[in-house]
């Protein structure tokens, strides 16, 4: 590199210094040019010192080697994105128009030349050139990934779910190898795009799925680039290839995508803090796939900073996007059943608040449920809980009717009728008025003390229907008294001649 006079010193971004000719550099460098001008070397050699050339030491030999050998460096996809770059840092014309001719041939390239070329451009990234000459060669890989997946057999993807071979990669017969060849084949270019940076993979899977790209391709390779990169990532890029991903999975087709495999990403959003707008794109997909969903699935720990178990909130949010996605039926009715189960499975924790408990109970539509079997052992198992932990000072009477309403009568079996009318733990009674507070319990207790033959079930059935309807009845007036006070608050404040008096509906 060194001329008869090199009097020129230059430190690339503090990585190496190279001794040039003035003469030679200025004569193509506009920018060596303009620094330079009129300067001598006669009080010694001049230096220059860049701190922030795009490409470092390598992509300034290039052009440096350019200039001494008077425009007969080739230029060729293993080197244009550095030549460019630093072409255009130093108004190198003559390079720029050999660079700019090559990337025109781009899409003539071979996939490994245009891998090599797009990891360039991780070096060069402080250009401003770089993010447009990524954009053309990702273009060009995409375009030539879809030209070779089209080519290979289409029976693969199409005859696959997210639950088969080409998530399981099972071989138990020649027709299962031949399966799993064929679907090996068309993720050859896995690990190849994985050398490339979590942004310029963001712009891969963006033109993937802007060309229509076999869903379900993608979302097997974001699931491996989870698992590849996690390994060795610190959390600043975890938490960036997780956004990624969770963008990427929320427009493919949510078919291709396997429930349990989004509560796997879910555990790892939590531990990493991800951004809110992400957050509800996933809790979005899971609540739209909650059908497939398991009671292992739900039962995620509460945040650190809560006192709950399990973590409530995130299930009922689930179940509300499932219900605002209107699916009903079959569907409808595995949610109600999964979600019954959540219920037992949460109740015996103590530091449940009781509105939170309901808020579980109210959940789904009273429709989806057939029986009320589970949520009453649930009800039972939440109350003695509450009974044993906190000595009755955890729950109001008013909060232990509004838990307990929600069973209905009629969804419940003859045997567990019997119970609850035997259980001090159902039994509520609760009004402002004392005398009636006290009729109630004589009633009660008059209907307990009606001697039941063994023999007449009939009558049994019937007496406990009618304690039934006597505490729905309660729960009604009760109701009504509460509506008619705020009705009463609201009278007061409004004008002396609109003001009127209210009839008691519940003395």
């Amino acid at each position: 590199m060194e001329a008869c006079c090199s009097d020129l010193e230059v430190d690339i971004n503090g990585e190496e210094t190279l001794f040039l000719n003035k003469q030679i550099i200025c004569a193509y460098s506009a920018t060596f040019k303009k620094l330079l001008g009129k300067s001598s070397c006669s009080n010694g050699n001049l230096k220059v010192i860049f701190n922030d050339f795009p490409g470092g030491a390598q992509s300034f030999e290039l052009v440096s080697r350019f200039c001494y050998s008077n425009g007969r460096l080739a230029v060729m996809p293993s080197n244009v994105v550095l030549m460019h770059c630093a072409a255009k840092f130093m108004e190198v014309s003559k390079v720029l128009e050999q660079t700019e001719k090559c990337m025109e041939e781009v899409r003539y390239w071979s996939w490994p030349e245009i891998l090599l070329s797009l990891k360039q451009c991780q070096e060069v990234e402080t250009s401003p050139e770089a993010e447009s000459l990524a954009a053309k060669l990702m273009d060009a890989l995409v375009e030539k990934l879809c030209l070779t997946v089209e080519m290979s057999p289409s029976s693969a993807a199409s005859a696959c779910s997210p639950d088969s071979s080409l998530f399981r990669f099972s071989c138990d017969s020649k027709s299962t190898e031949s399966f799993k060849n064929s679907s090996v084949r068309l993720m050859w270019w896995f690990d190849e795009v994985l050398v490339l940076s979590p942004g310029l993979v963001e712009m891969f899977l963006k033109l993937l799925v802007s060309r229509k790209f076999d869903n379900l391709i993608i979302s097997r390779f974001l699931f491996y680039y989870q698992k590849v990169k996690f390994c060795s990532a610190s959390s600043h890029e975890k938490r960036k290839i997780l956004e990624t991903i969770i963008a990427t999975l929320c427009v493919l087709d949510q078919s291709c995508i396997p429930c349990k495999g989004l509560f796997g990403f879910l555990r790892l959003a939590l531990g990493l803090n991800i951004s809110k707008s992400s957050m509800n794109k996933l809790e979005l997909m899971i609540g739209n796939n909650l059908d497939q969903a398991t009671l292992d699935n739900l039962l995620v720990p509460s945040p650190s900073k809560s006192s709950h178990l399990y973590y409530v909130n995130l299930v009922i949010r689930f179940t509300k996007a499932f219900l605002d996605g209107a699916k009903g039926g079959l569907q409808l009715k595995k949610v109600s059943s999964l979600i019954d189960q959540y219920i037992a499975e949460v109740a015996p924790d103590p530091c449940l608040k009781p509105s939170k408990f309901l808020s579980l109970l109210t959940l789904v539509p009273d429709s989806a449920r057939d029986s009320h079997e589970e949520i009453y052992r649930a009800i039972d198992m939440y109350l003695e809980f509450l009974w044993l932990v906190q000595a009755h000072t955890g729950l109001t009477n008013g909060e232990k009717l509004s838990v307990i309403r929600t069973l209905s009568y009629e969804k419940l079996s003859g045997e567990s009728r019997t119970k609850i009318s035997r259980n001090p733990k159902f039994q509520v009674i609760e009004t402002p008025d004392e005398q009636q507070q006290q009729q109630q319990k004589q009633l009660i207790l008059q209907m307990d003390k009606v001697e039941i033959s063994g023999e007449n079930e009939k009558l049994k059935d019937h007496i406990e229907g009618i304690q039934w309807r006597v505490m729905e009845l309660e729960r009604a007036c009760l109701k009504m008294q509460n509506q008619m006070e705020v009705i009463k608050r609201r009278s007061k404040n409004s004008s002396k001649g609109n003001s009127r008096s209210l009839p008691k509906l519940c003395s």
